[in-house]
């Protein structure tokens, strides 16, 4: 699959996303794909699995919003915020493509936090 390709693939699986349509949201996936949460230790296995799992979330997005998707060949990441009951999350898709879908793809999600005040001297704060 052409990059220009898989980038249009990810702006629709981003747009269905937000847009809280399961079935669109999951045409990116191989029926065979594999989702890793590293940070619960959980994966899930198939598309079929995938959706029923997101399918079945308590709560609904309430904000969604794509910071940034770069990628080359058949590795793409994707940085995103994600708002549930009013608190965000940022969250980074790491997706590998084998003919044209996700085969495999893991998700990292933080909270935010406030930053440590001993190394003010050095950053500036992001809005």
């Amino acid at each position: 699959m052409q990059e220009e390709q898989i980038r249009e693939a990810l702006n629709a699986h981003w747009r269905a996303s937000a847009a809280g349509d399961a079935n669109a949201e999951h045409d990116i996936y191989d029926d065979d794909s594999i989702c890793d949460y590293p940070q619960s230790g959980e994966r899930i296995f198939g598309r079929s699995n995938l959706q029923a799992l997101r399918s079945h979330h308590p709560g609904k997005p309430s904000g969604f919003e794509v910071k940034r998707i770069v990628g080359k060949g058949d590795l793409w990441v994707t940085e995103y915020t994600i708002v549930y009951q009013g608190r965000a999350a940022y969250t980074v898709s790491i997706m590998e493509f084998r003919n044209g879908k996700v085969v495999h793809e893991t998700q990292y999600f933080a909270d935010p936090f406030e930053a440590p005040s001993w190394r003010s001297q050095w950053v500036q704060r992001m809005a």
